[in-house]
Parts: structure tokens; C-alpha cells; sequence
């Protein structure tokens, strides 16, 4: 009788932290290897911050969801200049930080530090310049980034910028601007999947131009659901921007195609742009992931 009580407790100890084990966040690793930095929770790969000096920009790839399958698209022969998940601009005094070569213009990174690593969550933060041959710098930027894994069912990956003007500068009307993600072309509109907005528009009639906190683009893979959904802070510049998006598989929330004036955006040296955006990568659609609820805790950080 005694030896049956203690295999009972021994079996529920067993539960309780096996159940307990499951729900803890993963640890986060950042390490440098090469011209990137990889985020790795219990080995996976989660993406690479990719910083390589002839290239276009930094950016993200892959960006691998819970399947382990990547979510998105690393260029094509239609949109060379879509790489992943990204931060570029174009028409900025005359240079091209987003498309074309890179005599147009490139964001150059300056260095990257690990400031966390191995915890709930990794850390970095990397400097960037962008510059054109022939021309001063009109910005440079601090970008933090922090990965987390909250949950076996959900990827976290959090954007901060500062852009700082080191000259006036202006802006042409442009669709081209700022954070956006080019997603797998298995989940795209056009092949069966669904881009959905805060307000519940869907496809890119429906959101194409329209101010909305957050957006999110999932589809069918692999006998399940899977999606990517960039929210944007109440905190930033423009908030809520209006998003410019293509039933392709491309969505951002790009103020610069909507310039106050309908011409430009005008930004004064020493003047600074405070950016923050946070990438959920998920399994199921949007409301099994419940994106709206990830909304709410995102805008009181």
C-alpha cells in the first residue's frame, strides 16, 4: 500500500514538472556566425539577422515558424528587393535605401553586440549608416532586437528603431518605406491563404491604404495553419500607419505613401524617428493565435 502511494506521488511529481517544464518560455541564444547572427531556442533555428556589407540592408532570414519551415520569401526574379523581413526606405535625398544597386544607396550596419543571450529572450543591438557614393549620410539608426519564444506554438521578434536625421532631409511620396515583410509564397493570397487586418478587412482591396495597429498573413501548410503578424506600437511616429499591401504576399505599414502634404515627408537635422514593431511568428490563424489579445499586452510595453 505504501510502495502503490509513493509510485502515485512519483508519477504526479513526474506531471507536474513535465507539464510545468512545457509551459516555461524557451531559453534564447544569439551567436555570430559570419555576417549574421543567429536566434536559436533548444537548437531550432528561429531566423538569422543577416548584416553583410553587400547587401542592400540588414534583414531577417530565414524567419522559421513552429513547423520549422520558413514563412518567408528570400527575393524572386518579380521583387528582387523584397528580402524577407526588413527595414529599408526609398527616395531619400536623391539615394535609394530599399531597391536598385547599391550605388543608389545602402544601410550600411556599423557593428553588432549581443547584449543578452541564453534567457527568456536574446538581445542585440546594431548600429547602422546610410550612405551613396558621392553624398553625405542623411541617417543613421539604432535598431535593438530582441527574440523570444513564448510558447511551442508562437515566435516573438522585436523591432526598435531610432532614426536619426544628420541633415534635412526629405522624403519623396513613396511606396517603398520602412518595416515589411515578404512572406512564402505558399501562404500568399494568391495561393489560398488570408491577409487579415485589426478591423477584420481582408485581402488587399480591403486593407490596401487603411490605418490598422496591426496586420496578419497566414495559410495552410503541411496539414496545418501557420502565419506571420507585424504589429505596430501606439508609440510610434504616424501611429496607426496605413499599410500597403499585395494579395502576392507583401504587407507593411508604410506612412510614406501617405505624406500629410500628399507630396513628401520633410524631417529637420537632429530630428529623431522612434519606431517599434513586434513580428509574431504562429501556428493556427489569427484568432487561434489570438493576435488581437497580443495587440493589447504589446501596446502597454
Amino acid at each position: 500500500m505504501i510502495g502503490m502511494k509513493i509510485n502515485t506521488l512519483i508519477v504526479i511529481t513526474l506531471v507536474f514538472a513535465s507539464t510545468f517544464a512545457f509551459a516555461q518560455p524557451a531559453k534564447v541564444t544569439a551567436n555570430k556566425v559570419g555576417d549574421k547572427i543567429e536566434f536559436r531556442a533548444k537548437g531550432n533555428l528561429i531566423t538569422c539577422y543577416i548584416v553583410s556589407d553587400f547587401e542592400k540592408y540588414p534583414f531577417f532570414f530565414p524567419v522559421n515558424g513552429p513547423s520549422k519551415a520558413n514563412v518567408t520569401s528570400m527575393r524572386n526574379s518579380l521583387f528582387p528587393h523584397h528580402s524577407s523581413l526588413f527595414f529599408g526606405l526609398d527616395k531619400v535625398n536623391g539615394g535609394n535605401f530599399w531597391q536598385a544597386g547599391l550605388e543608389q544607396g545602402q544601410i550600411v550596419s556599423l557593428g553588432v553586440d549581443i547584449l543578452e543571450s541564453g534567457a527568456e529572450k536574446a538581445t542585440i543591438e546594431n548600429e547602422c549608416i546610410w550612405k551613396r557614393p558621392g553624398a553625405d549620410a542623411p541617417v543613421k539608426d539604432k535598431r535593438i532586437i530582441s527574440v523570444s519564444v513564448p510558447s511551442e506554438d508562437k515566435y516573438v521578434i522585436d523591432f526598435e528603431i531610432v532614426m536619426e536625421m544628420l541633415m534635412d532631409v526629405t522624403i519623396e511620396k513613396t511606396n517603398h518605406s520602412l518595416f515589411s515583410g515578404r512572406m512564402d509564397m505558399d501562404l500568399a493570397v494568391i495561393n489560398g491563404g488570408k491577409m487579415v487586418n485589426a478591423e477584420g478587412d481582408s485581402g488587399e482591396k480591403e486593407t490596401f491604404g487603411k490605418r490598422s495597429p496591426w496586420m496578419d498573413y497566414h495559410g495552410k501548410r503541411m496539414g496545418g495553419t501557420e502565419g506571420l503578424a507585424i504589429l505596430q506600437h501606439p508609440s510610434n511616429d504616424w501611429y496607426p500607419a496605413p499599410w500597403f499591401t499585395r494579395d502576392y504576399g507583401f504587407f507593411s505599414p508604410t506612412p510614406m505613401y501617405w505624406p500629410e502634404n500628399g507630396e513628401n515627408t520633410v524631417l529637420k537635422k537632429g530630428e529623431k524617428i522612434h519606431l517599434r514593431y513586434r513580428v509574431i511568428i504562429h501556428s493556427g490563424d489569427h484568432k487561434e493565435a489570438d493576435i488581437a489579445g497580443e495587440f493589447e499586452k504589446f501596446k502597454k510595453q
